[in-house]
C-alpha cells in the first residue's frame, strides 16, 4: 500500500483488551467519517488488509461484512469494495459522537482546574506517550 494511504494510519493494539476486529471496525468508520476515505473511494481487499495487518482473514471479514451492513461501504462482484455514496449520512452521527467526547474532555479539564491554553499540550504529551 502506498505511504499516504489511509489505511496506513490504522493500528491495532492486541494489549489493550478491545477486540481487534472492534478497533478495525471503529478505525475504518472513523477514516470513512472523517472524510479520509471519500465517497467511491476503493478500499484494500480483505486479504490485503488481513496481511498488512497482521490479523486473520476472517475478522477482516467481518468488519467488512458490519460496515457494509451499516451502510458505510458497498462490494460490487468483481471489482471491489468501496466507500458507500450514503457513507456522509452515517458519517457525521459518528463525527458528532467524537465531538462530544472531545467536548466532554474539555470541559472535565477546566472543572479540574487544567487552564484552556494547556489542554492540546496535555492531549499531545500522551498521545506520544500511546506511541512508544
Amino acid at each position: 500500500m502506498s505511504p499516504d494511504n489511509p489505511i496506513d494510519r490504522i493500528y491495532i493494539d492486541a494489549e489493550s483488551g478491545i477486540p481487534l476486529w472492534l478497533q478495525l471496525r471503529n478505525r475504518l468508520v472513523f477514516l470513512i467519517a472523517s472524510g479520509r476515505y471519500a465517497p467511491g473511494d476503493k478500499l484494500p481487499t480483505v486479504r490485503e488488509l488481513a496481511v498488512e495487518l497482521g490479523v486473520n482473514y476472517n475478522t477482516v471479514s467481518k468488519v467488512y461484512q458490519d460496515i457494509e451492513r451499516d451502510g458505510y461501504i458497498v462490494s460490487k462482484r468483481g471489482k471491489g469494495t468501496f466507500v458507500s455514496e450514503r457513507a456522509g449520512e452515517h458519517a457525521d452521527a459518528d463525527l458528532d459522537e467524537v465531538d462530544a467526547l472531545v467536548d466532554d474532555f474539555i470541559r472535565q479539564c477546566i472543572e479540574l482546574g487544567v487552564p484552556v491554553e494547556e489542554i492540546g499540550a496535555l492531549v499531545s504529551s500522551r498521545v506520544e506517550a500511546q506511541k512508544g
